[in-house]
């Protein structure tokens, strides 16, 4: 059995209007779980394919249930998470007043100050952000997939633009962010940006992915978003409940049998750690789909034309390192190292292996993870500098998250050289 406590007197009564208004909950309910927050638990046994939530259509919160009085206001276009922030932010009482019980229930702002990166102070962080243009003369103590600073290795010029959803995470957080603030602020000037950055932060943080039935997804999976009462108690894992919706309501069922007392999760998607703790304000201790980017180090390491013939057969970016070793993209990369250019055009095309050797392409690779290791270290040795109190007690415990985290992230690393020893 987990170790939780009752959530308090707010989150009774937020289950008795949800279940009043047609969510149906059967055999679980919130509860809080220490040093972690929410989240959902089994309150008998349950049996795998039991219906645990179903959420109907009408208690959702969609864009199509924002009033006309705000969306009227906004050209065709805007954002949906945008418009969601705006209706949280400055819809009139009467429209809010049903969410009451529920908004209730939401984390603080404080709650996000103590675990979202985009809300730590640039001189906490130590590493200047500014949207399109993060700072590279500072070290930082976010992961680099984070924050897209580094120590050990100064931070390249890309000589081509590349689709990369899992790196410089927290710049592109923030360019949501100021886009959805400037679209809002245009309509309504007198909008706090505390008072919007927290519900940017709560959308951000709360929603479901939400299409209709035969609705053509949109080009920004961000417009595709709802808010579920009581569905939003599920904390992440990779062992979640299975989820649907039918066009009628969102329906959660056990994926296996729980025992009563246990945790019950559901999946946020198949995403590495910097991704979860960059949008979610937490990480995983095991992640199947953990994964770190080597890309600036092996960028640093290439010179403007062999970047452009990796451009040229399509093999440019996301370089990735697991566990269990490296992306075929990262050995193509690593022979680039020591073949002729025309035999490494051959060998990316498929056409011949004239020139590989695979105890090179280990050399290399090892050399691109161990730069990786030494970032961790030098990270490392600077968090445990920072003592429990001389950074002040909300701080400690950014310091210990973010000390695990590199662990993690040296973990992997050393995982990574071990199986690379086998090529």
């Amino acid at each position: 059995m987990t170790t939780h406590w009752a959530p308090g007197e707010e989150h009774e009564l937020f289950m008795q209007w949800a279940i009043s208004q047609g969510v149906i909950v059967n055999g679980v309910a919130p509860a809080r779980f220490p040093g972690r927050g929410l989240g959902m638990i089994a309150k008998r046994n349950i049996q795998e394919n039991e219906v645990l939530v179903s959420v109907p259509r009408g208690v959702m919160l969609t864009a199509d249930d924002i009033p006309s009085s705000i969306t009227s206001r906004f050209p065709q276009g805007t954002p949906v998470h945008a418009l969601l922030v705006a209706f949280l932010c400055n819809g009139n009482p009467e429209d809010l007043e049903p969410y009451e019980l529920w908004r209730k229930t939401w984390p603080t702002r404080k709650d996000f100050e103590n675990c979202m990166p985009i809300l730590w102070s640039e001189s906490w962080r130590n590493c200047i952000h500014r949207f399109d243009s993060p700072s590279t003369d500072r070290p930082t103590l976010l992961p680099p997939s984070i924050s897209g600073c580094w120590k050990s290795i100064q931070k390249p010029q890309l000589e081509f633009k590349y689709e990369s959803s899992h790196q410089n995470l927290l710049a592109q957080q923030e360019r949501r962010l100021r886009n959805a603030w400037d679209s809002v602020v245009a309509v309504f000037p007198e909008t706090d940006w505390e008072t919007f950055s927290y519900h940017w932060l709560i959308v951000n943080t709360r929603s479901f992915f939400f299409l209709m039935p035969g609705q053509e997804p949109p080009q920004d999976r961000n417009d595709a978003m709802a808010l579920l009462p009581f569905a939003d108690y599920f904390n992440h894992s990779d062992v979640a409940c299975k989820v649907k919706f039918d066009g009628q309501a969102y329906v959660f069922r056990a994926a296996e049998a729980y025992d009563a007392g246990e945790e019950i999760f559901m999946s946020y998607g198949p995403h590495p750690n910097d991704f979860l703790l960059t949008e979610y304000g937490f990480y995983l201790d095991r992640n199947e789909f953990e994964v770190l980017y080597l890309d600036d180090i092996i960028f640093q390491d290439l010179d403007p034309t062999l970047q452009g013939e990796l451009n040229l057969q399509q093999y440019y970016g996301n370089y990735q390192v697991m566990s269990s070793g490296v992306c075929y993209r990262t050995e193509i990369a690593a022979c680039m190292r020591y073949m002729s250019l025309e035999d490494w055009r051959n060998y990316a095309l498929g056409y011949s292996t004239r020139g590989v050797d695979a105890q090179k392409s280990q050399n290399v690779i090892r050399g691109w993870i161990n730069t990786y290791v030494e970032e961790a270290n030098a990270t490392i040795d600077e968090l445990k500098r920072l003592e429990p109190g001389k950074v002040g007690r909300e701080a400690d415990g950014r310091v210990q998250m973010l000390l695990k985290r590199w662990r993690q992230v040296k973990d992997l690393c050393l995982k990574a050289l071990q199986e690379t020893a086998s090529i």
